[in-house]
């Protein structure tokens, strides 16, 4: 119990400082051009900001707290307020992550990321490479911490193996076999725990922020089209094919203690990966299915709108049906979630699964018990959160108060968003952070005379791209965990990918979002 007390004392700090803060902000004078509900909502929101960054409670705790303070404030209605809790960006996260489950379920996620390394071949390099690709790849589906714990252990195991059968500069000893574990060990997991970070951006349910940064777009500015899912991946996909060889090349060439060409692999070292695909067997039933439903998504969500790729337009499937605007993203994911728990294993019997006969190729329990819950509820407070911008016209006032952002040039301001918005993830949630700062974001772009989307979707970017410390992300501190990654050499690496990603991001952004959206 002792151990447990400061964490506790920690917390209520935290739950009074925010409550504090929260009474101030009441009863301060009304700032000029701020309306009454407006200041009200500032203070539910520097309460949330408080309890959220400082995880004074559970994140989705405080994200129920425009239920009950936006009435009491006289903000909005309770009836206007629930409806957030329930948008369609939910649904989509939650249909998403469905499909992830039945993939995890029948061990497909694992399959699929060691055809991936296989692949790419065998050499030091490529099967760094090969397991940054995996990740990556992986994370755009499922979630990057799923992602990082499955390939984790197959990680370890290659370098184990690799460790005990190379040579370092032609010689074998434990020392050199030390040196091997300590280069490729550090090298391997920080490829892991980055590329599924970067991966993560790739897909709009691949990571939180996004859905956070769709839903808000779609509050703060219904007049603007909102992002479709084959739009965000034709803006985010870039961004990460050209991130992984640079985080590899970066890896591989400037973190490893020993350079990885002095490291030779043995005859046998070279079919290591091949092994443990073989180790899981022939392909079974579940898993060609769930490819297949995996895959039907996919193309369901790229062609849903048309696709104008220059002169030529690709219709959407949407338009073969009366009503196509009534289609979203989320209907692809609600429908191909729903099916999974319809379409039965073998028609005659089940098959035995964690000591279970399954019937079916997801179950309810599974949805109910894995489940990140907690992250819909705070998709929804976000949601929330902004309406209430709209409805209080906090985000004209919050617009106002940056008007000076307009004398400085375009590309200088989304990249002092981008390393500001990385730099402060590295302590607090990126999904909390993402909440709080993104309708700020809008607000600014717009006075500064910009369209939202030029600081909306650097910031957005930039909230995954924090690498230096364990507890900035969840891939972090999952390889952080394996003992061959210290928080010098993470901080170390990190750092200079920090600089890089923000400078990636800025770059490509203003391009990318002229090119797509503008």
């Amino acid at each position: 119990m002792t151990n447990l007390q400061p964490l506790f004392k920690n917390k209520i700090f935290v739950l009074v400082g925010g409550l504090i803060l929260f009474s101030i902000v009441l009863l301060m004078p009304l700032p000029e051009g701020m309306t009454f509900s407006g200041k009200r909502l500032l203070a539910v929101i520097v309460l949330m900001a408080c309890w959220w960054i400082g995880e004074g409670t559970a994140i989705a705790v405080t994200a129920l707290l425009p239920l009950i303070l936006f009435p009491l404030l006289g903000i909005m209605s309770s009836k206007q307020v629930a409806p957030n809790y329930a948008n369609h960006f939910v649904f989509l996260f939650l249909g998403g992550f469905m499909i992830a489950l039945a993939m995890e379920k029948w061990n497909f996620h694992k399959r699929l990321a060691l055809w991936i390394i296989v692949l790419i071949g065998a050499g030091i390099k490529r099967i760094v490479l090969g397991f940054m690709m995996a990740s990556a790849f992986l994370s755009m589906w499922i979630s990057n911490t799923a992602t990082t714990m499955m390939l984790l252990p197959v990680g370890m195991a290659v370098v184990k193996q690799v460790a005990c059968q190379s040579t370092l500069d032609g010689r074998h000893d434990k020392i050199s076999e030390q040196r091997v574990i300590e280069s490729l060990g550090l090298v391997l997991m920080l490829g892991l725990a980055y590329s599924a970070s970067i991966g993560g951006v790739g897909t709009l349910i691949g990571t939180a922020p996004n859905i956070v940064f769709a839903g808000f777009y779609k509050n703060l500015y219904p007049e603007n089209p909102e992002i479709s899912f084959a739009e965000w991946m034709a803006m985010a996909i870039p961004v990460v094919v050209l991130f992984i060889p640079i985080v590899w090349i970066y890896l591989c060439k400037f973190v490893s203690p020993v350079p990885l060409n002095r490291i030779e692999l043995s005859k046998g070292n070279e079919d290591v990966v091949k092994h443990e695909l073989e180790s899981l067997g022939e392909i079974t039933r579940p898993e060609k299915m769930v490819a297949c439903i995996f895959a039907m998504t996919a193309l369901m969500w790229i062609f849903r709108k048309p696709l104008v790729l220059g002169s030529v337009t690709m219709p959407g499937w949407s338009s073969l049906f009366p009503n196509p605007e009534m289609f979203h993203d989320s209907t692809v994911a609600m429908i191909m979630g729903v099916l999974l728990m319809l379409i039965p294993v073998y028609y005659r019997e089940g098959i035995v699964k964690n000591d279970q006969r399954e019937y079916f190729l997801l179950d309810w329990k599974t949805v109910e018990t894995r489940m990140p819950w907690g992250i819909l509820l705070l998709f929804g407070g976000g949601f929330a959160l902004a309406s209430g911008f709209t409805e209080t016209g906090l985000t004209g006032w919050i617009g106002n108060q940056l008007t000076g952002l307009s004398s400085f040039p375009l590309w200088a301001v989304v990249l002092f968003v981008c390393l500001g918005i990385t730099f402060l993830t590295e302590l607090t949630s990126n999904t909390a952070t993402s909440t709080i700062i993104l309708p700020v974001m809008g607000a600014a772009a717009v006075v500064a005379g910009f369209h939202p989307l030029m600081f909306m979707l650097p910031a957005t970017l930039s909230a995954s791209f924090a690498f230096m410390l364990p507890v900035a992300t969840p891939p972090n501190a999952i390889v952080f965990g394996s003992g061959w990654v210290t928080i010098p050499a993470m901080s170390r690496a990190g750092f200079a990918l920090n600089l890089i990603g923000a400078v990636l991001v800025t770059t490509l952004a203003l391009f990318l979002i002229q090119v797509l959206f503008l």
